[in-house]
């Protein structure tokens, strides 16, 4: 793996901590709106559950994953911290942790940074070449 691909895991893993915590959100609604119709017949002795209960568990289950993966990111960004620091030249690091940390694009990195993209670019592929392989720092 590439320098590159494990700073990009973070990003990858923080839209999908976004896209579930969305999925949460839209289960939330549904819970909402389900509704258990009262009657006085007897229970289905098959033992289903109601709408209520499905959605509830599901949320349930969702967020245990949302949790899961909030621990990985942290871990990963962690790891991700460590290994800009390796990088000598201060520019670099700062153009690695705006990108793989802050998750900005490149232009808000060089308004940020004062310089042109294309310089940012120069300065990512720089910084990419300073980091030393990626199986020796985890």
């Amino acid at each position: 793996m590439t320098a590159k691909e494990y700073l990009s895991k973070a990003y990858r893993l923080d839209q999908r901590i976004n896209s579930k915590l969305e999925q949460v959100a839209s289960l939330n609604e549904l819970a909402m709106k389900a509704t258990s119709t009262l009657s006085d017949m007897p229970k289905n002795p098959s033992g289903t559950t109601s709408k209520m209960e499905d959605v509830i568990c599901k949320i349930i289950d969702l967020q245990n994953e949302i949790n899961k993966d909030i621990d990985e990111l942290v871990d990963l960004k962690k790891n991700i911290v460590n290994i800009v620091k390796v990088v000598p030249n201060s520019e670099h690091q700062m153009v690695l942790e705006l990108r793989y940390l802050c998750f900005k694009t490149w232009e808000e990195i060089a308004v940020e940074m004062g310089y042109s993209v294309r310089n940012i670019y120069n300065l990512h592929g720089a910084a990419l070449k300073e980091i030393p392989p990626i199986k020796t720092l985890q």
